[in-house]
């Protein structure tokens, strides 16, 4: 009896069946370490999100606490509010080229040196203009408050190629760079540039102003947790759902020998 039953598994060793069990275990171990990557990007995503909701909850304070020339603005002081007063030095304002606003507009960012009382230099990112034309020549820029000013923002960190994607071509048009770095900044104004900018939220932009940043938002975490549970149900349907297919094998081979009217793969008779 124990030898029949045996026989009646024989087709696990044609090619189709070898192949089939064969990827079937290949692809458990894929899925459960998928579903511990989305696991990482969960809690990578979640520990951003936190950061970036206290840090834009925290109390505003002045620019010089968080950030001095040469310095790299750190995970928890991004997005933190800061104040700073001087004023801005829109004679040697550049534009960051190929940025998009809320619509998905391509334009320019306006990135105006801010003089602080110091001499010291505050590199402020205030908006968004649009593209005019093939980008070759410098946009008109709105004007900001002359004079003495205090404006708040949200801290960022320089650009880099690798954080942003963002490649840093060489060549470009006059007054226009692709990404915002303190140190290089510094090197082109000759003064001493605070690291990291600032995106300006106030004053708030009016009439014919560059579009303000919109804030920064979360990224969907609860999607990455899904994503992780939906891979481990995966993988521990896989044999459920091998162990399914040779049970219909069976069922098939079994109808089919019926149908025929001989007995199902029976061994032969001892001659």
């Amino acid at each position: 009896m124990y030898r029949r039953g045996v026989h009646r598994y024989r087709f696990l060793l044609t090619v189709q069946w070898v192949i089939l069990t064969l990827v079937s275990i290949a692809l458990i171990p894929t899925m459960i370490k998928l579903g511990f990557w989305q696991q990482h990007r969960y809690e990578e995503r979640t520990a951003r999100n936190d950061l970036v909701t206290s840090a834009l909850r925290a109390e505003p304070v002045p620019v010089e606490r968080l950030t001095s020339p040469g310095h790299a603005v750190t995970r928890s002081e991004r997005y933190r509010t800061v104040t700073a007063t001087g004023s801005f030095d829109t004679a040697r304002e550049v534009v960051v080229r190929r940025r998009t606003n809320a619509d998905d507009q391509v334009g320019f960012h306006v990135l105006t040196p801010f003089v602080l009382a110091d001499g010291r230099v505050l590199l402020v990112n205030r908006g968004w203009i649009p593209a005019d034309g093939a980008q070759t020549a410098f946009p008109r820029i709105p004007a900001p408050p002359a004079g003495r000013v205090t404006i708040t923002g949200r801290l960022k960190p320089d650009e880099t190629t690798a954080a942003s994607g963002i490649k840093n071509v060489a060549g470009l048009p006059p007054r226009q760079i692709m990404l915002i770095d303190s140190a290089e900044q510094a090197r082109r104004l000759g003064a001493k540039v605070l690291g990291g900018y600032v995106e300006q939220t106030a004053p708030e932009p009016k009439g014919d102003s560059p579009e303000q940043i919109s804030d920064p938002g979360s990224e969907d975490a609860p999607l990455n947790y899904a994503y992780m549970i939906q891979w481990w149900l995966f993988a521990a349907a896989v044999p459920v759902g091998w162990w399914f297919l040779v049970r219909r094998e069976l069922r098939d081979r079994a109808e089919t020998a019926a149908a025929e009217g001989a007995p199902e793969e029976t061994e032969p008779a001892a001659v």
